[in-house]
Parts: C-alpha cells; structure tokens; sequence
C-alpha cells in the first residue's frame, strides 16, 4: 500500500471528526467513502478486514479503525494524528456543554436536558433492534441474548456485566460452531508479532490494575481505573458503554443520573467517536483538581484500552480469524452484549427519561423516524429537543 505523511492523515481525519455525524454505523460509511473511494488507502478487502477487526475487539469501533488506518498510512505517528484529528473536535464540544450543564437550571434549560435524555431512549432502542437483527439471527443466539438480559436486570453490578460477557464466549464455543471465521488479509504495518504481543501484555496488566479494589473511591486514579475499565470491557459498539459507563459514574454518585443521560443525549448530537462522553463525564467530578484535568484523565483513561487492543492485534489478526474458535466465541460474544443492551434500555435509559405518557410518545416517534424513516440522529435530536421545549412553552401559556 502507499505511505502517506502524518499531516496528511491529521488533515483528513480532522473533516471527518467535524462532519461525522451519526455514531459508529454512519462511520463506516463516512470511512468507506474517505478512505477506500476518494483516497484509495486500502481497498476494499483490506477495508472488510479492518471492520471485522474493529467489531472482534472491544472498545470504540470506529475510532480503533480509525486509529489502524493511521498506522497502516503514516506508522504510529500517523495512528495518533488520527486518533486526535477525529476525537477533538467532538471532545471539545462535551467539555463545552459540561460547562453549561449546571448553568441550565430554568424551565427552558431542564427541558432542554430532558429533550436529550428522550434522544438516549430513541437511540439506545434503535441500538437494540438493528444490533439484534444483526447479531441475533437464529434460536439459539436468542436465548443467550435473552439470558444475558434477565442475569443483568437482576444485579445491576460491573463484576455480573462482565459475567455475561465472559458467559456468552462460552455459551458461543458451545452453541455457535456454526459460526464461520473470515480469513484475514495481510495488513502494511511497520512492526511485527513481538511488538503486537507487547503491546496485548500492556493492556492485559493496566486491566489487572484497573479491576483491583480502590483505597479511595472518591479520587482522581480510581476514575481513571473506572474509565479504563470500561474501554477495556465494551464489546459490540458505541451504545453499549451506556451500562458500564452508568454503573462506573452513576452508582458512585460521581455524577448524578440525570446529568449523564443529558450528556448522553448530547453526545448524539456531535460529530465524531461518541467516547467523547467521557470528556463531559470527566469535567464533570467534583473531586478532579479541575474540569480540564477530569476530562482530559476520562479521555485518555476510555480510549486506551481499545488502541492498545487495535495496534496489538493487528500483526495477529490473520492468526486469530482462521481458528473456529474464535468466530463461535465472537458470536456468543455479540448476543450476549444484545442483551446487556437491552436489559440497559429499560433501566435506566427508559426508567430515568420517561416520567409520562407524552416523553413515551415523543421518544417513540423518535425512534420511529429512526428505524422507519432512517433519518439522521441530529433530526431525532432536533424533534426530541424543540417538543419538549413546546411542551414546556404550552404550559407556560396556559399557566
């Protein structure tokens, strides 16, 4: 394939990361376009295999292909400047809206708020059916999806998330051998197995150290173990960080419920990775020296997990896809995180936003414009934003 320059990779990531509106699901397209029509950086099976390798994994999906484009261009520097090119702007837009969150404490500032949290139900819903669809195509599949919800509506705790997700590789081996593996494609990369190997041993003992108990919960280093944990653990995209992050900020009253499904909505809202929420989760702690330092600490402490994981399995990728084993343990994987999914939007995303009939409603046409009308989440932003600002501007009135 043909080098390119690290300007170059910062340049064409730095549109996207503007203009990439639509979470992980519209990334591909936008990256397809980029990438494999307009610029010819790969074609398209090694396009294919960058996908593939970016759902195996856990971790933001689009940011690691991102981040594997960069190495494959421009070597590790052109890796970064992806990763920073894309994440940016969308990061800079949470900490500009975690800083305005405690100002809107009106009517129009809490519908507004409320607006964002609807947007959380209608996307996560979505999430759910076109992921089942995809993920959980036949009985068996099913089942485990179904189990994987009942195990985490009964114990809301990380160390059960977890379970299930450990639960479905096994339910996979089991149940899905007829799951089939694609071979790999040969990727252009400057380094070879050892350093790929170095690089899984790196995350392997930061994941050690983030599972270990905390002395001080309420401190700037259990955040960021908090954070690392959940880029490490998030299998099966962008939407299912809804849980884990809830039980990592929400359960330790870092961050009241009602400010992070704001901050969820709101991240549906801006272009680029949706992992920029933990920038607005991270400007968001009290006990962080300041807003910066909180959110540049989350940032760095979410992504990690899932770069580290992208460079190192890159020179494995080929290895790994042509055992079995590892498609029928991927394959449990997926339903299982159909579940987690599903047992997360109805609680909390539908517990917490949906308080009448008429955010049910509003919510449903949002998700109906979604999946039937498959517009843009800015326009189901726009419609769950300006009706409950109507609602609130009608009772004005009528008061």
């Amino acid at each position: 394939m043909p080098r390119g320059s690290v300007a170059e990779v910062f340049n064409a990531f730095l549109r996207l990361g503007l203009t990439s509106f639509g979470g992980p699901i519209a990334h591909v397209g936008y990256f397809h376009r980029e990438f494999v029509e307009r610029r010819r950086w790969v074609d398209e099976a090694h396009y294919a295999q960058l996908l593939a390798l970016s759902q195996f994994l856990p971790g933001p999906a689009s940011s690691q292909a991102g981040f594997s484009l960069g190495i494959i261009r421009a070597g590790w520097l052109g890796g970064l400047a992806a990763f920073v090119a894309f994440t940016l702007p969308s990061a800079l837009l949470m900490f500009a809206f975690a800083y305005l969150t405690p100002r809107l404490d009106r009517p129009y500032g809490q519908a507004l708020l409320h607006g964002f949290k609807l947007v959380a139900v209608a996307v996560v819903a979505h999430g759910v059916v076109t992921m089942a669809q995809r993920l959980t195509p036949d009985a068996r599949r099913i089942v485990l999806a179904l189990l994987a919800a009942a195990a985490v509506l009964w114990s809301h705790t990380a160390i059960v998330q977890i379970g299930v997700v450990i639960a479905g590789a096994i339910g996979g081996l089991l149940l899905c051998r007829h799951a089939t593996a694609t071979v790999g494609t040969t990727f252009d990369i400057r380094y070879g197995t050892r350093v790929g190997i170095a690089l899984l041993v790196v995350f392997g003992a930061l994941l050690v150290i983030a599972l270990w108990p905390d002395s001080d919960p309420n401190a700037l280093p259990s955040a960021a173990k908090a954070f690392y944990r959940t880029g490490a653990l998030v299998f099966g995209g962008a939407h299912v960080v809804l849980p884990l992050l809830e039980e990592a900020v929400v359960r330790p009253d870092w961050v009241s419920a009602s400010d992070f499904f704001a901050g969820y909505g709101a991240a549906q809202a801006v272009p680029g990775p949706m992992f920029s929420l933990a920038a607005f989760l991270g400007a968001r702690l009290e006990f962080a020296s300041s807003s910066t330092v909180g959110a540049v600490v989350a940032l760095l402490a979410m992504f990690l997990p899932g770069l580290l994981l992208a460079a190192g399995v890159l020179p494995l990728w080929n290895l790994i896809t042509r055992r079995p084993a590892a498609a029928s343990a991927l394959a449990g994987i997926n339903a299982a995180v159909v579940g987690l999914l599903a047992a997360a939007l109805y609680d909390p995303v539908i517990k917490t936003a949906v308080v009448s009939p008429l955010d049910l409603a509003i919510a449903g046409i949002g998700f109906g414009l979604l999946i039937f009308k498959r517009t843009g989440v800015l326009w189901v932003l726009l419609w769950c934003v300006s009706a409950s600002l109507t609602r609130v501007a009608l009772g004005t009135v009528a008061a």
